[in-house]
This record gives structure tokens, sequence and C-alpha cells, in this order.
């Protein structure tokens, strides 16, 4: 973390005066008297220097007297001379009246800053008591500032609070601190002020914000914000051209972001600019970076994590059961059991309890920690084996006796009820350190007189139940291994021979198993067994989720055992919601959902829910929301398959959940686009969805569900029943395949309804469903730049939905090749379809897709050179929307009016329209959209010449658009990028950038490689 430069002053805690005044210095007032307002004084000047009361602003006066002001905030209460203070403000042609004119500054300051002071006389000197700005010494202080009154002084403190958080290693805290610290400054440091003093002070404080501002962009790459960070860096390039370490950032970004040969043109660049303008080369650092780069060097990720410490030698007495050898992972949990174990010493009893699914390896886990903690403590280890997970678990008064025994007390002198049991055992572990492991506990109430409950002694419980009524218990989740451990543990017991020759397929093995430890050492040692078996065969057999559970077992372990276990204890409600729930794709299930699978009330749904997570048998993912372990969903299934649930009872479930996303993806699009008619022709629903109070609350809901709304398309589409309402599902949730992180997901699920579409025996409504099918998919092929593709679909929709008399995907489909014919400059084409789908949809009364289908042929008509008629057919569209407060659809009219403003030259007003559409798309969370007017932005910046800014937007449309739009626009976007590159001297990047664009233009097939070609040749000609 840098620190504050040389030569910047920091302002400390303000100094009191002495309590007993000198002739040459004033008495001042004391806190009792100082009057209220003073003591809200604050100032700034990381920008503007200003002051206020309060909230209220204080007249700072003319540009002099705001540097006399300045010159005294940074003086850290220290007094300025007269002679000082001339020279700050005048340097070395003072005028002839300059003592004259500070003191009337100063007295103006005293005025406004301490309206209550009092004028004093000592001796013959007058002079004004003030609490803030005092006479002394025939110079001038501030003085008695609050800590925070001066906005420079807080960046101070938060800049040392970053650089604290970043050496103990929270980067978090740190880039977070330094954003504040950043956001402080308003523009220019003490602008408008005049003077040597400020103008040097204006150099050093900016001297300092880069740094704060490389720091911070240190820190963003460190936590992999790479493609976030381009653009900022492109833009502080283009700003500070000379500066290295920002070149040597923007290298790094854009190697991370997987631009390496911008990164390395980036070098290029720098060492040409710097041998022009200094004649020298890049520092060390720099070229050693870029060498780094060229050699792929694989320092430049992440560093490894530390090596876990040496276990304790162990010392007697000691129950503990082995720890296994091929013990793997699990370092974090191994660090903080260990951590407060070690705190037993010395306090009161330590407990920490373990809970988890079964099979997690809680018990593997404990009996790890307890073997790395014996050290601390040497008067023993007990161990017992609850059994609460069976039907006859261990009583307490049992395992007392036991305990009693191997702490050495005689059998005739062990009594006979619990509680006497419980304070003997007590009594003798006064005064001992012991360490006791209570295993596979079934509750609390099993627990609590097994507890030591004496200083120095500690208590580690296993449990499928969390233990949420132990009390003073450290709570511990256990949840399963990550990848990487899962793998490792795998490779252990397999031999790193067969798993390295096939690493894909052990991968495959590891994830069949739900990285469950329990699940993967019974693969692992099954495979052991048989030599003659490949790591593929493994997985092949794996890979059959119906047979999966049964392929786990080996000898006496076996996964569907353990769940059998857990499912055996509970009751009736909670094993019927347990085999429900199991039914539903998804990673995860919402409170509401999983209220309509189940047919309950939401408050009775959560009480079984939340007993089901108290067994380990269901995950809480986040509050309100549910998941099971992928293994726990098949045998929850299995239960539920097995002439437990009949298939009607299976189906009505599944339906009620299809008919609750329905319902509720409708409400989101009805409160998103108001007066759209999408949502009166959509199938029908039985069960009711959520009503939402506004569209943010509507989006929220939304893109939460996303993943699982999608798999439930897709679960559906397997039906014939359910078909119809899945593809109305899927259709009303369409913003989900502009967004990016759903785009994919989309996408494959409207590939899978066409397939469904087309597979189905559907009687007179197949064509209907099908054409419904098939503008998913249009929808699909348009956002990711496949137009030939959505032209074909598009086409076979308007004829299967002309037979089926369903005139909505008619409209959209004659819309959509509208706007593909402009893509592929078939304008006539495209003329003739816009207005063709403004007739079906004013048929329909529809006025939004009236307005949709006018701002397509707004930008048919400026690519015809109808400039004119293409504003003002944008304009009539926002006018619709406007009118009928749809927001959203209304800044798609925005942005079609600002490419015609753009070609029309009046660019102030294009940009003004496109930042419009630009907030309203990220209110929205419409990514494509989103990239796409910082695109169009990026446009208007090159015509009118700022090219800096140019780079900036374009920089920011290619990290907002990464993932979705497809390579066309990606190419666009990439030659705009190339001619602002050019424009600010970084010829080496713009080359770069238009090679990439004139790639995937001549891939596509696309006219604009010519063009694009044509751009690179004066580079490669200098």
């Amino acid at each position: 973390m840098d620190g504050v430069p040389d030569g910047v002053p920091r302002v400390p805690e303000q100094r009191r005066p002495d309590s007993t005044p000198t002739p040459s210095e004033p008495a001042t007032t004391t806190e009792a008297e100082r009057p209220a307002e003073s003591a809200a004084l604050r100032f700034s000047v990381l920008g503007p220097v200003r002051a206020w009361r309060g909230v209220e602003p204080v007249t700072t006066g003319s540009p002099q007297q705001r540097a006399l002001l300045a010159a005294l905030l940074l003086r850290e209460g220290r007094t300025a001379t007269a002679a000082e203070l001339i020279d700050a403000l005048w340097g070395e042609e003072p005028p002839s009246q300059a003592l004259a004119a500070v003191r009337t500054y100063a007295s103006r300051l005293r005025k406004v800053l301490d309206p209550g002071g009092e004028v004093r006389r000592s001796g013959d000197t007058a002079a004004t008591a003030s609490a803030v700005l005092v006479s002394e010494s025939g110079g001038y202080a501030v003085r008695d500032l609050a800590e925070d009154a001066l906005d420079l002084t807080v960046a101070q403190d938060l800049a040392t609070e970053a650089e604290k958080a970043r050496s103990t290693g929270d980067l978090c805290h740190a880039r977070e601190t330094l954003r504040r610290a950043l956001a402080l400054w308003d523009g220019e440091t003490l602008a408008g002020v005049p003077g040597p003093y400020a103008e040097a002070q204006r150099v050093r404080l900016e001297e300092w914000r880069l740094q704060l501002v490389e720091s911070r962009l240190d820190m963003d790459l460190e936590q992999g914000c790479h493609a976030e960070a381009v653009s900022e860096l492109t833009a502080l390039t283009a700003a500070h051209p000379l500066r290295e370490r920002l070149r040597e950032l923007l290298m790094l970004a854009l190697y991370r972001s997987g631009r390496q040969a911008e990164a390395l043109a980036v070098y290029a660049d720098t060492r040409r600019l710097l041998a022009d303008e200094l004649g020298v080369d890049p520092r060390p650092g720099l070229s050693e970076l870029q060498q780094r780069i060229l050699q792929a060097d694989p320092g430049l990720a992440e560093p490894a994590s530390p090596a876990p410490e040496p276990a304790s030698a162990p010392v007697r007495p000691a129950q503990l059961p082995a720890t296994v050898p091929d013990f793997t992972g699990r370092a974090a949990f191994v660090r903080e059991l260990g951590d407060i174990l070690a705190s037993a010493e010395g306090r009161v009893m330590a407990v920490s309890a373990l809970a988890g699914i079964g099979g997690v390896g809680k018990t593997t886990l404990a009996v790890h920690v307890a073997h790395q903690a014996r050290a601390a403590f040497p008067d023993g280890q007990l161990y017992v084996d609850l059994q609460g997970a069976g039907a006859r678990a261990a009583e307490p008064e049992t395992v007392l006796g036991s305990f009693l025994r191997a702490l050495g007390t005689a059998d005739s002198a062990i009594p006979d009820s619990l509680e006497e049991r419980a304070a003997l055992y007590r009594s003798v572990l006064d005064g001992r350190r012991v360490l006791v492991l209570l295993d596979n506990a079934r509750d609390a109430a099993q627990v609590r007189p097994l507890l030591p409950g004496t200083d120095g002694c500690a208590a580690l419980v296993t449990s499928r139940v969390r233990m949420l009524d132990l009390a003073g218990a450290h709570l511990i989740d256990l949840d399963v291994m990550s990848p990487d451990e899962a793998l490792a543990l795998f490779t252990k017991i397999v031999g790193e021979e067969r798993v390295a020759s096939e690493r894909k397929a052990a991968l495959d093995v590891v994830a069949a198993c739900g990285f469950l430890p329990l699940a993967i050492r019974i693969a692992a040692s099954r495979l052991a067994a048989r030599r003659t078996w490949t790591v593929s065969v493994l997985a092949a057999k794996l890979a059959d989720e119906r047979r999966r559970l049964d392929e786990l077992q080996a000898g006496d372990l076996a996964v569907k055992a353990t769940f059998e276990l857990g499912y055996g204890q509970l009751e009736p409600a909670q094993a019927r919601a347990f085999r429900l729930l199991g039914l539903a794709d998804g990673p995860d299930i919402s409170l509401a959902a999983a209220a309509a699978v189940l047919d309950l009330p939401a408050e009775d749904t959560e009480d079984l829910l939340e007993s089901l997570v108290d067994t380990s048998l269901l995950e809480s993912a986040a509050p309100g929301r549910y998941r099971f372990h992928d293994l726990v969903r098949l045998y929850a299934r299995a239960c539920a398959e097995r002439d437990e649930l009949p298939p009607s009872e299976r189906g009505s479930a599944l339906s009620r959940l299809l008919d609750f996303y329905l319902a509720s993806a409708a409400g989101v699009y009805a409160i998103e686009r108001p007066g759209d008619r999408l949502v009166d022709h959509l199938e029908p629903t039985s069960y009711p969805g959520l009503r939402f109070d506004n569209r943010h609350a509507a989006q929220d809901w939304l893109y939460a569900e996303a993943i699982c709304l999608l798999a439930c398309v897709r679960q559906a589409a397997g039906r014939a029943q359910t078909l119809p309402r899945a593809i109305d599902l899927l259709w009303a949730a369409h913003d989900l395949s502009e967004s990016g992180a759903n785009s994919k997901e989309y996408e494959a699920t409207a590939e899978a309804l066409v397939g469904a579409a087309r597979s189905h025996e559907l009687g007179r409504a197949e064509a209907r469903v099908e054409a419904r099918a098939l503008m998913t998919l249009v929808n699909v092929h348009h956002v990711s730049g496949r137009f030939e593709r959505a032209e074909e679909e598009a086409e076979r929709a308007i004829l299967l939905a002309q037979e089926s008399d369903d005139l909505l995907p008619v409209c959209w489909a004659r819309n959509a090749r509208g706007i593909i014919a402009l893509y592929q400059n078939r304008h006539t084409d495209g003329e003739e379809h816009l207005s063709r789908a403004i007739e079906h949809f004013r048929a329909l009364g529809d006025r939004p897709g009236v307005a949709a289908a006018l701002c397509n042929l707004s930008r048919i008509h400026l690519a015809t050179g109808r400039t004119q008629s293409a504003v003002a057919l944008a304009q009539e569209g926002i006018d619709i929307y406007d009118a009928m407060g749809n927001s959203l659809r209304g800044a798609n009219a925005r942005y079609a009016l600002g490419l015609a403003l753009t070609q029309s030259g009046e660019l102030r007003s294009a940009a003004d329209r496109l930042q419009e559409a630009l907030e309203v798309f990220r209110d929205s969370r419409q990514r494509l959209w989103e990239g796409m007017s910082l695109f169009r932005l990026a446009e208007v910046d090159l015509a009118a010449r700022r090219a800096a800014g140019a780079a900036a937007n374009a920089e920011m449309a290619l990290t907002v658009l990464r993932g979705i739009g497809g390579e066309w626009r990606r190419g666009n976007v990439l030659t705009v990028l190339g001619r602002a590159l050019s424009g600010i001297g970084q010829t080496g990047r713009a080359q770069v950038c238009w090679q990439e664009a004139a790639g995937i233009y001549e891939e596509l097939g696309s006219p604009e490689a010519a063009e694009v070609r044509a751009l690179l040749s004066p580079v490669r000609a200098a």
C-alpha cells in the first residue's frame, strides 16, 4: 500500500492552546464557551475549497481568500506567519498591499467561520478570539476542528486503515476502504485556488491520489476483477500516458482477461512512447512482465495455500480411534476447530458441534482434529460412538460409567443414577485437561451430561442434527468436499498413475459422487480392488442416475444405507415433504416454490423444511432457500418412486410448481412491460404465483429463480400435458436470454423445447406449440448474432403460427425478421416485414408491439439515408411507451433515437438519449442492451473527437457483453475500440483489436471484414 507522498501535509488531531495565554497568544474560548455551530464546521480541499456548518454551506469568499483558508487548513494546526501566507498566495511578486489584503481575508473568514467570536484586548493589542481561526505571533492558524472536519484528514485515515487491512490479508475491506477514500475527491484538488503554494499542493495530492488508485486497482487484480479493471485502466493510461505503473497494471489485466496480444501491444506502445517523449526504455518491472507474459508464466496466477501444520505427538491416556492415513483437505475447518481447542486452557470449557449429512466426513474430521490437539490435553482423550442415527442410541449413564472407569474410578465407586454419575464425572475432571469426542450424537439432551464443564477441558461433538439448543457450543455445518479435495482423496486411494492418465474421467467420478467423502471412498475402493477396470469404466457405471446409489457400496459401506438411517427417523409429514421435494430439478428451491410442490401454506412449509435441515437431510442454501445434496436427491426420488407416492401425486406436485413459475413470471413480465399483450396469450394456470409490489422486486425474483425456473421448463418439456405451459414460461422469461449469466442455460432450454415440440404427439395443438417454441429459439439466435438461423426459425414459426391461427408469434417473428434483415443489409425485405408486423400488432391491440416495430423501422430508414423520418419513427415509439409507463421498452426506443440523432449530427442529444437508455438497462439488468448502449456512446464520442472517452466506453462494452451478444457484435465493439485507441496514440493495441475484429468478420462471412482490413493497411505501411 502506497502511503502519503513526501510533502503532502497530514492534519493530525487538532491541538488546543495552553490554558494560560501569553501576551503574544490571545485567549481562546473553552470547550464550554465555544458556540455550538462551530463544532459542526466541515471543510474540503479535495476539489473546490468549501466549508459547511452542519449541512449549510458557508461562503468562503474570493479565490485569494479561499487560497488563504486552504493554506491554513493544510498547516496541521500550526501558525502561518504573514510572510509565509503572502508567499503562499503571490510568490515572488506580491502586490504592494499584500499584508493588508491577508488581514482583510482573515477577518472576513473569521466572521463567517465563527460568527459568535468576541473582541478582547490584551495590553494595546486587539485580537479577535475565535474557536476556529486564531491570530497569534503576527500570523494565523486554524484550530479546534473535529477529527473528521477536513476531507483530506478523512482520506488519510482511510488510506492508513486500508494499508493495515491489506497487510493482514483482508483485501475486501482494504479495497472498500480505498474506494471510500478516493470517493472524497470532487474534481481537481484545490480547484480554482491561485498561488504557488496551492499549485505545489495540487501536484502532490494528485500524485497521492494516483498512488491510491494504483493500489486499489492492484487489489482489484488480486481478487480476480481483471476484466472490469481494463476499462478504467485504459482511460487512466490515456490520461496519464507516461505513468508506467498504470501500463503495467493494464498489461496484467488484459493478460488475465485472455487478451495476451493486447497486453503485449501495450508494452510495445509504451516503449515507443517513452522513446519518443523521453528517450528512455521502460523500467525493468515492465520489461520483466512482458517476458513473463510471453512465457505464460504460471507465477502470474494466485499463490498456493500454505501447508497444514504437522500433527502433535500422541500422549496417554488416549481412546481416540486411529485417524485415516489418507485424510484430505478440510484445511479451514481443521484450523478453526484447532484454534477453538487450543483456547480451552485457562478458560471455560470449549465445545464444538459438527453437523452434516451422513457420509460427509464428520467423524473423520473430528478424529483428525482431536489427534492434532492431543498435546494440548495431556490428561487424556475420551471417545464414544453415541449411535444417535440408529434405532438404539447409547444411554448417557452407560457412557458415563465407561468414562469414569477410563479415568481411574473403581467400579464400586461409580453411582447408579445419571445425575450422580455426571456430578462425579465433572469432579474427576476438575483440574485436568481432557478432550472428549462425542461421536454420532442423537440430540443435545444426550450430550449435556457428558460435557466436562471445567476449565481446560474441551468437547467435540458430531451429529446429523444441528444442536442449536446446546448452550455455548461453537456450531459448524460440514459441507461436501471441494472438487480439488475430492480428486485428491480419490487419487490417494486409487493411485497417482491410474488417475493421471484419465483425469477427466476421475473428475466425472467424484462429481457423480456429489463430492461426498463416503461416496468417493467407496467408489475409489471398488476401483482399487479391480485392477482390470479403468477410471472410465467406473465413471460410466456412475453416470446412470437410477443405478448410482446401488453402485456406491463396498463391503459394509453403502451410501444408501447411510441415508436410510436418517430417513427412517422422519415423521410422516417430514417424509412426504422429503420425497416430493426430491422430484424437482434445479440446484435448490425457494420457500414459495416448495410450498407449491407440497400444496401447503408457506408457514407450514417452512416448519417442515427447517425440521429437515435440522436432520441434515436438507440444507439451507440461503434464507428462504433450500437444497438437497445430489445423492440425497436421488435417494428422495427413489423413495417417491418405490410405491410410496402414486404417479398422479408426483405429477400434480410438478404441475403445481410449473404453474407457480409461469404465473409469477407472467407477473414479472406485466410489471416490466405495462400494456404488453403477451401475458393475455399465455396458457392458463391453476396454482397462483407471487405478487410483486414494484419492478425491482419482480426483477430480483426472476434472476434469483433463473436456474430453477429453467430447470423446471426442461423437466416439464418431458411430458406432453405440461409442454405448452413450459414453452410459455420460457417466452415470458425471455429477459434471461439477454442477461449474460443465464444466456447459455436459456439457449439449451429453448433447443430442448423445440425438440420436445417435434417429438410429442400433440394433435391440433402441435403447430401452435412448435411455433411458440421456435420463437424462444429465434430470440436466442438473434441475441447470439446467428442471424441466418434466426431467420430460418422465424420463417417456420410464421408458417406454423398462421396454420394454428396464433397471431402473437406471427407479430414477433415478423419483427425479428425485420431487424435481422437490417443486420444483413436487406433493407427492402426488412421494411416489408416490419410494416406487416405493425399491422399485426395493431390488429391485436398491442401498442407496445407497434412501438417496438416502429423503432426497428426507424433503424431501416436510418440505414437507407432517411434520417429525419428515422428520428420521427423512433420518437413515435418513445411517445407510445411513455404514455403507457413502459420504461424498459422506452429505453429501447431511446436507443433507436440515439442512433438516428448520431447520424444526423446532433451528438449532444444523441448522447443524452443513449445515456438515458443505459441507466434504464442497467437498472433492469439488461446486460445485452447495457453493453450495446455503451458501444453506441463510444461511437458518439468518436464522432465528437473524444477518443479517450470512446476507449473507456468501448472497453466497458466489451466487459458487459462478455458471454452474450455473439461474435458479430464483439467485432463491432473491437473495431470502434481500435479507432479510439488509435486516437489516443495506442496504435499497437489498436492493431490487435482490428486484427481480432477482422478475424471475427471473416469467419462469419460479414462484409465488415473489408472495412477493418482497410484500417489495418495504414498501420502496416507505417
